[in-house]
C-alpha cells in the first residue's frame, strides 16, 4: 500500500450527493481514494473570535476531510487582500491592478502559519503532501519549521511570471525561497516553469538548473509540467444528459433557431470579458448578415464581490452589454444574454453542447478548464468551434482550436464569422483531434502523474536548511 497522501488547498468542501465535483477535486479525490487520505483546509467558516484548535474532522468514501475555521480579521487581509489583490493581478502579468500593503501580506503568513500548526499533529511519518495553488505558498517552508520531514509537492494553478513581473512585488525573494522549500513544485506550462527558473537565477545565483531539477547546495528541488485535465467520460455523458432536461431545451427553444455563441467565465478581470463584449460588438458590425441570426449567451458568475476591482468590471460589463443591445436589438431579438448567476455543472454542460461556438478569451489563464470542457460536451457527429486565447495555458494543447489575441477585437470578431461557417467536416477534425488530447491527458492522468514525481522525490535535509534569509 503506497504512502497515505495529504492534500492541502485553501477552501475544501465536503462533497454533496447532489452535486458533482469541480474539476479540481475529481483529481484530488481520485488521487486520495486510491491511497486513503485526507484533504486539509479552511472550511468556509469564519470566527470573530479564536477558532477551534483542532480541525473538524470527516470521513466520506474512505477519504478524510479536515477542515479548520479562521478568523474573520485575518482571512478578510489574506485572501481579499494579498492572495488576490497582489499575487492574483501580478501572476497574470496585469501590474496595473497590483497593490500591495504590509499588514496584508502579514496576514498571509499568518494564515500559512495557521494552517502548519493545525496541519501538524495530524500527519504521519511516510505521509506524502500535496499542496495547492497561490494561498499557500509558504506553508512547506512553515512546515519545515516544524519539524516536518515529509515529501512535500506544490502545483501552481496560475499563471507564474517572469521575473521582470514578479519583482514588483516587494517581497518576492522570500516567496522565490518559500517555493525552493518543496521536494517537487509543479505548473500548467512550460513557460510557467521557465519563468520560475529566471526567478531562481535571479535571487539565487548559485543555484543550478538542470534536467527540471533545482541544485541548491546539497538539497535538490525536482520541477515539471503538469497541465490539468478534465473529466472526459464524464463531461461527455453530463452533456449528452442535460441536452434532454427542460432548463435546456428551454434555452434552447428561446433561440427560435438561431445560432449560439457561448462564455461561460467567473467574474474576473483576467477572463478578458470587458474585451470579450467590444469584440462581439465589432463582429456585429463587421458583418451585419449575423444581425437576428446569433444569440452570444454569457455566464458570469460573481466572485470576490467584495474586491472593488470586481465591482467596477462587472459595472463595465453592463454598460457594454446594454450598449451593444440598444444598438442592434430588436423586437425579438437580444444580441447578448448576460448573467451573473451559477448553475449546475452539468446544465452548464447542456449548455456548452447547444453551442455553435465555445468562446474562451481570458488575458492571461493558467490552464482554464472551460475551453476542455466545451471540447468534451461537444457531439462529435456535429461539433462546435472553439475559439481560444493564444494567452490560455490551454493553447498549448488545443492546438486546432481558433487561437486569437484576446486584445486583437477584430481577430475575434473574424474568428467568430469563421466559426459560424465552417464546413462539418472541418468541425468535425478539428473537434476529433482536440478530444484525442483532452482524453490523453484527463484529469486522473494529470494527478496520478504529479503524485507519481512526488512520490520519488527526495526526502529534505535537516531543519536548518529552511531559515528564510536576509539576503534578496
Amino acid at each position: 500500500m503506497p504512502a497515505r497522501l495529504i492534500c492541502v488547498s485553501n477552501r475544501v468542501s465536503l462533497p454533496r450527493k447532489t452535486a458533482a465535483p469541480g474539476g479540481l477535486a475529481v483529481g484530488v479525490l481520485g488521487a486520495l481514494k486510491h491511497t486513503g487520505g485526507m484533504w486539509f483546509g479552511w472550511g468556509g467558516e469564519l470566527t470573530e473570535h479564536d477558532p477551534a484548535e483542532a480541525p473538524e474532522i470527516h470521513i466520506r468514501e474512505g477519504v478524510t476531510y479536515a477542515l479548520i475555521e479562521l478568523r474573520r480579521d485575518l482571512f478578510e487581509p489574506y485572501y481579499n487582500g494579498f492572495a488576490n489583490e497582489s499575487l492574483w493581478p501580478l501572476f497574470h502579468y496585469m501590474p496595473s491592478r497590483f497593490r500591495f500593503r504590509h499588514e496584508e501580506r502579514d496576514a498571509y503568513e499568518a494564515v500559512n502559519r495557521e494552517f502548519a500548526r493545525k496541519l501538524v499533529p495530524l500527519l504521519k511519518a511516510d505521509d506524502v503532501i500535496w499542496v495547492h495553488d497561490y494561498h499557500l505558498i509558504p506553508l512547506a517552508c512553515r512546515l519545515r519549521e516544524l519539524g516536518v520531514r515529509a515529501p512535500i509537492g506544490f502545483f501552481l494553478h496560475i499563471p507564474f511570471p517572469y521575473i521582470e513581473t514578479l519583482r514588483v512585488l516587494p517581497t518576492y525573494a522570500e516567496l522565490v525561497r518559500d517555493l525552493t522549500a518543496y521536494d517537487l513544485v509543479g505548473f500548467q506550462a512550460d513557460c510557467d516553469l521557465q519563468s520560475f527558473y529566471s526567478a531562481v537565477r535571479h535571487c539565487m545565483p548559485t543555484a543550478r538548473i538542470d534536467e527540471n531539477r533545482l541544485r541548491l547546495g546539497e538539497r535538490t528541488v525536482s520541477t515539471g509540467v503538469f497541465p490539468i485535465g478534465v473529466d472526459v467520460d464524464t463531461i461527455q455523458a453530463e452533456a449528452a444528459r442535460a441536452y434532454g432536461t427542460q432548463v435546456v431545451r428551454k434555452m434552447i427553444d428561446s433561440l427560435v433557431g438561431r445560432k449560439l455563441v457561448i462564455g461561460v467565465d467567473r467574474l474576473d478581470y483576467s477572463k478578458g470579458l470587458v474585451e470579450r463584449f467590444a469584440a462581439y460588438e465589432q463582429f456585429l458590425e463587421a458583418f451585419p448578415e449575423n444581425r437576428g441570426h446569433v444569440t452570444y449567451l454569457q455566464i458570469a458568475p460573481l466572485s470576490r464581490k467584495d474586491v472593488q476591482s470586481y465591482v467596477e468590471i462587472r459595472r463595465s460589463l453592463e454598460q457594454a452589454s446594454g450598449r451593444t443591445n440598444g444598438r442592434f436589438a430588436d423586437t425579438d431579438w437580444t444580441p447578448i444574454r448576460y448573467l451573473n448567476r451559477n448553475f449546475p455543472h452539468e446544465t452548464l454542460m447542456g449548455f456548452l453542447r447547444a453551442a455553435q461556438v465555445g468562446l474562451v478569451t481570458p488575458l492571461r489563464d493558467g490552464m482554464n478548464l472551460v475551453a476542455k470542457e466545451y471540447v468534451a460536451a461537444q457531439d462529435p457527429a456535429d461539433p462546435g468551434v472553439l475559439i481560444l486565447s493564444n494567452l490560455a495555458g490551454a493553447a498549448r494543447e488545443l492546438t486546432s482550436a481558433i487561437q486569437i489575441n484576446p486584445y486583437d477585437s477584430r481577430a475575434v470578431g473574424h474568428a467568430i464569422q469563421t466559426a459560424l461557417t465552417m464546413s462539418l467536416s472541418e468541425r468535425r477534425e478539428r473537434h476529433g483531434a482536440m478530444l484525442e488530447v483532452l482524453k490523453k491527458n484527463d484529469i486522473a492522468a494529470w494527478a496520478q502523474r504529479f503524485v507519481a514525481a512526488l512520490r520519488q522525490s527526495r526526502a529534505p535535509t535537516p531543519s536548518g536548511v529552511w531559515k528564510r534569509t536576509a539576503e534578496s
